[in-house]
């Protein structure tokens, strides 16, 4: 499936996003998630099933001041 990815196109195998972010690298990193804009709380990640050409955006949080 291919899906943009904050801003790049790529192909993955997951079909949730849970999955999709562990097959990205994002696997066990505190991040927040939005999905074709809408924010995607940690707890449903599992069960956000993904469709080809879906937007995802991925920010984690950055120290310092």
């Amino acid at each position: 499936m291919r899906i943009l990815v904050n801003g790049v196109w790529r192909e993955t195998a997951g079909r949730e996003l849970a999955a999709t972010l562990e097959e990205l690298g994002y696997g066990g990193r505190i991040v927040s998630t939005a999905l074709n804009g809408e924010f995607v709380a940690t707890e449903a990640r599992a069960r956000t099933v993904l469709a080809d050409g879906d937007r995802v955006e991925v920010l984690a949080p950055m120290q310092g001041g």
